[in-house]
Protein backbone atom coordinates (compact mmCIF):
# COMPACT_ATOMS: atom_id res chain seq x y z
CA UNK A 1 0.00 0.00 0.00
CA UNK A 2 0.91 3.49 -0.79
CA UNK A 3 0.87 6.29 1.23
CA UNK A 4 -0.24 9.75 -0.81
CA UNK A 5 0.87 13.18 0.86
CA UNK A 6 -1.09 16.40 -0.80
CA UNK A 7 0.65 18.62 -2.23
CA UNK A 8 -0.22 22.62 -1.57
CA UNK A 9 -1.52 23.03 -5.07
CA UNK A 10 -3.98 20.20 -5.25
CA UNK A 11 -5.76 21.69 -2.25
CA UNK A 12 -9.04 22.32 -2.90
CA UNK A 13 -10.71 24.43 0.31
CA UNK A 14 -13.94 24.82 0.57
CA UNK A 15 -15.93 27.53 3.03
CA UNK A 16 -18.41 26.82 5.77
CA UNK A 17 -20.63 28.78 7.56
CA UNK A 18 -21.07 28.50 11.27
CA UNK A 19 -23.73 29.66 12.88
CA UNK A 20 -23.20 30.72 16.58
CA UNK A 21 -26.43 31.47 18.57
CA UNK A 22 -26.44 29.40 22.04
CA UNK A 23 -23.76 27.71 21.00
CA UNK A 24 -20.97 26.90 23.40
CA UNK A 25 -17.55 28.70 23.13
CA UNK A 26 -14.87 25.17 23.58
CA UNK A 27 -17.60 23.38 21.76
CA UNK A 28 -17.55 25.30 18.56
CA UNK A 29 -14.35 26.40 18.65
CA UNK A 30 -13.29 22.53 18.26
CA UNK A 31 -15.04 22.07 15.24
CA UNK A 32 -13.99 25.01 13.89
CA UNK A 33 -10.05 24.04 14.50
CA UNK A 34 -10.60 21.03 13.29
CA UNK A 35 -12.37 22.60 10.18
CA UNK A 36 -9.40 24.78 9.58
CA UNK A 37 -6.44 21.96 9.44
CA UNK A 38 -8.58 20.13 7.31
CA UNK A 39 -8.96 17.07 9.86
CA UNK A 40 -12.08 16.47 8.42
CA UNK A 41 -10.94 15.67 5.47
CA UNK A 42 -9.52 12.00 3.98
CA UNK A 43 -6.01 13.60 2.61
CA UNK A 44 -5.42 15.40 5.73
CA UNK A 45 -1.15 15.91 6.07
CA UNK A 46 0.19 17.44 8.71
CA UNK A 47 2.71 19.57 7.54
CA UNK A 48 0.10 20.75 4.43
CA UNK A 49 -1.96 23.76 4.52
CA UNK A 50 -4.78 21.70 3.54
CA UNK A 51 -7.70 22.89 5.63
CA UNK A 52 -11.13 24.99 4.63
CA UNK A 53 -12.34 28.36 5.46
CA UNK A 54 -14.71 29.04 7.75
CA UNK A 55 -17.92 31.98 8.88
CA UNK A 56 -18.99 32.08 11.99
CA UNK A 57 -22.36 34.21 12.10
CA UNK A 58 -23.61 35.66 15.18
CA UNK A 59 -20.31 35.60 17.42
CA UNK A 60 -22.28 38.21 20.15
CA UNK A 61 -24.77 35.07 20.86
CA UNK A 62 -22.20 32.87 21.84
CA UNK A 63 -22.66 31.69 25.45
CA UNK A 64 -20.67 29.79 28.26
CA UNK A 65 -21.15 27.47 30.53
CA UNK A 66 -22.44 28.40 34.71
CA UNK A 67 -20.91 31.31 35.73
CA UNK A 68 -17.80 31.73 32.79
CA UNK A 69 -19.60 34.83 32.27
CA UNK A 70 -19.14 36.96 34.96
CA UNK A 71 -15.52 35.30 36.18
CA UNK A 72 -13.90 34.37 32.86
CA UNK A 73 -10.59 36.51 32.17
CA UNK A 74 -8.91 37.66 29.51
CA UNK A 75 -5.24 39.54 29.91
CA UNK A 76 -3.26 41.87 27.10
CA UNK A 77 0.49 43.34 28.80
CA UNK A 78 1.78 46.61 27.45
CA UNK A 79 5.10 45.52 28.08
CA UNK A 80 5.54 48.23 30.51
CA UNK A 81 5.62 47.84 34.41
CA UNK A 82 2.50 47.72 35.76
CA UNK A 83 0.67 47.70 31.91
CA UNK A 84 -1.24 44.70 32.78
CA UNK A 85 -4.79 44.73 31.64
CA UNK A 86 -7.79 42.15 32.42
CA UNK A 87 -10.91 42.08 30.67
CA UNK A 88 -13.91 39.83 31.45
CA UNK A 89 -15.86 37.81 29.11
CA UNK A 90 -18.77 39.90 29.10
CA UNK A 91 -16.66 43.68 28.71
CA UNK A 92 -15.23 41.96 25.78
CA UNK A 93 -18.25 40.51 23.80
CA UNK A 94 -19.66 43.69 24.67
CA UNK A 95 -16.37 45.57 22.64
CA UNK A 96 -15.18 43.10 20.18
CA UNK A 97 -17.53 40.04 19.66
CA UNK A 98 -15.27 38.13 17.56
CA UNK A 99 -12.45 38.12 19.71
CA UNK A 100 -13.84 34.90 21.74
CA UNK A 101 -13.87 32.74 19.72
CA UNK A 102 -11.00 33.96 17.63
CA UNK A 103 -9.00 33.12 20.86
CA UNK A 104 -10.13 30.33 21.39
CA UNK A 105 -9.62 28.56 18.19
CA UNK A 106 -6.14 30.17 18.25
CA UNK A 107 -5.25 27.80 21.31
CA UNK A 108 -6.38 24.83 19.51
CA UNK A 109 -4.49 24.89 16.60
CA UNK A 110 -1.18 23.91 15.82
CA UNK A 111 1.71 26.45 17.26
CA UNK A 112 3.60 26.64 14.23
CA UNK A 113 4.10 28.55 11.27
CA UNK A 114 0.94 27.52 9.20
CA UNK A 115 -1.21 28.65 12.51
CA UNK A 116 -0.76 32.06 10.89
CA UNK A 117 -2.26 30.68 7.50
CA UNK A 118 -5.02 28.89 8.94
CA UNK A 119 -6.20 32.16 10.92
CA UNK A 120 -6.16 33.97 7.59
CA UNK A 121 -9.21 31.88 6.47
CA UNK A 122 -11.19 32.35 9.62
CA UNK A 123 -14.02 35.28 9.49
CA UNK A 124 -16.03 35.86 12.42
CA UNK A 125 -19.62 38.23 11.83
CA UNK A 126 -21.50 39.57 15.35
CA UNK A 127 -24.38 39.74 12.96
CA UNK A 128 -26.12 37.40 10.52
CA UNK A 129 -24.92 38.92 7.22
CA UNK A 130 -21.24 38.89 5.84
CA UNK A 131 -19.64 39.68 2.59
CA UNK A 132 -18.87 36.08 1.07
CA UNK A 133 -21.79 34.96 -0.45
CA UNK A 134 -20.02 34.77 -3.67
CA UNK A 135 -18.15 32.18 -2.19
CA UNK A 136 -21.26 29.62 -2.03
CA UNK A 137 -20.52 28.78 1.50
CA UNK A 138 -21.96 25.15 2.68
CA UNK A 139 -23.73 24.93 6.55
CA UNK A 140 -22.03 23.15 8.94
CA UNK A 141 -24.41 20.39 10.34
CA UNK A 142 -22.89 19.14 13.69
CA UNK A 143 -23.04 15.38 13.94
CA UNK A 144 -24.95 14.86 17.27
Amino acid sequence: MKTTFIKPNEVKRNWWIIDATDKTLGRISVIIARLLMGKHKVDYTPYADCGDYVIVINAEKIKLSSDKAENKKYYRYSGYPGGLKETTFNQLIRKHPDEPIKDAVKGMIPKNKLRYRMMKRLKVYSGEEHPHNSQNPLPYKEEE
